[in-house]
């Protein structure tokens, strides 16, 4: 008589023979889906196989009417109002998350905001969601809330400030350049669109390095930096489309704005979060302070122009710069305590 195990969450129950366990599949007992373990053969198989095998018929028997069913789960199971007037649901910080990200785009259905108003809510969707992403896998003990929070408006408050009102970067002379042909028109986006934005991410960190109580970690900095770099997107999404974007065809004005809330600030936030990595050094380092200073400002001003050079002429190039500063980022992060240790003698 053959007698076999039944294996559910790496606990075996049994031995049980065949009619025993036809029986329990019959009430529900044993599912089909459940691991079936022979002895003999030393296999293991489904439940729902070895009935095949050995040709075994079943019918899962009902437990009465839909009626008595819904009756015997109870209303307190499908409509728990108790759980949902004792307020224990508000400390579900994963829930409330889940809500906040999957319900936050329906506001727009309710909301008188205006052309402007709907591109920045967009915007700062896509950045709470970016901003949960990096916060899980950068955040450090230094990290804060209200300090993410001054990083990611004071960023798009400068911003606005330098770009829309006092429009210092129309004093660039390398802005000139842009139209030319290559390579003029590289540096161009090196030394002027790279440069002037990529300095003026880095002035919240700036700000932050400043006021901290403590050496700000790298790691720390970089997250701020991605958190900086994230608003800027912001601000460059919203200002292209209601410029730029709004003069194209649909189908590339609508992959034009995903793109512009998506990955261009993410672009961003990794050549911001590289300077913040080496902003943390400088602080940490002062007598290399010169050269690292250069860095946090060269590194990502040079991506950022080799990209906005090649989306231009070359895309396939623009994309490989792309994951280089990602490459960058995680290298530099996997090599910190090198870079401390070399730096420190």
């Amino acid at each position: 008589m053959d007698m076999v195990y039944i294996r559910r969450n790496n606990k075996d129950y049994g031995p049980y023979e065949d009619t025993v366990l036809m029986d329990y599949v019959n009430r529900g007992v044993v599912v089909k889906q459940d691991i079936l373990h022979d002895p003999i053969s030393g296999h293991d198989t489904t439940v729902a196989a070895y009935i095949r095998q050995k040709g075994l018929h079943c019918r899962v028997q009902h437990a009465g009417s839909i009626a008595s069913q819904l009756h015997k789960i109870g209303g307190e199971l499908i409509l728990p109002k108790e759980s949902m007037t004792d307020r224990k649901w508000l400390s579900d910080k994963k829930m409330l998350m889940l809500a906040i990200v999957g319900l936050a785009p329906s506001l727009l259905l309710v909301l008188p905001l205006g052309e402007v108003g709907v591109f920045y809510f967009i915007a700062l969707y896509f950045s709470f969601i970016w901003g949960l992403f990096f916060y899980y896998l950068f955040k450090t003990p230094q990290v804060t809330l209200k300090a993410t929070v001054n990083v990611f408006f004071l960023t798009q408050l400068f911003v606005f400030v330098v770009w829309g009102i006092f429009g210092l970067v129309r004093f660039n002379p390398f802005y000139a350049l842009l139209e030319s042909p290559f390579p003029l028109d590289l540096i161009g986006f090196v030394l002027g669109v790279g440069l002037m934005e990529e300095s003026a991410k880095i002035v919240p960190l700036l700000f932050l390095r400043n006021k901290a109580k403590e050496p700000l970690l790298p790691r720390t900095l970089v997250y701020y930096g991605l958190m900086s770099g994230i608003a800027f997107g912001v601000f460059e999404g919203v200002q292209y489309q209601l410029t730029v974007n709004a003069e194209l065809g649909y189908t590339e004005a609508f992959y034009l704005n995903i793109a512009r809330l998506t990955s261009l600030p993410f672009l961003h936030a990794i050549w911001c979060g590289i300077a913040g990595y080496f902003i943390a050094f400088a602080s940490l380092y002062p007598k290399y302070r010169r050269s690292l200073y250069f860095l946090a400002v060269a590194v990502p001003a040079t991506l950022h122009g080799l990209y906005d050079t090649f989306c231009n002429n070359f895309v396939i190039l623009a994309l490989v710069v792309s994951f280089v500063g990602v490459f960058l980022l995680m290298a530099y992060l996997e090599k910190r305590v090198d870079y401390q240790s070399r730096l420190r003698s």
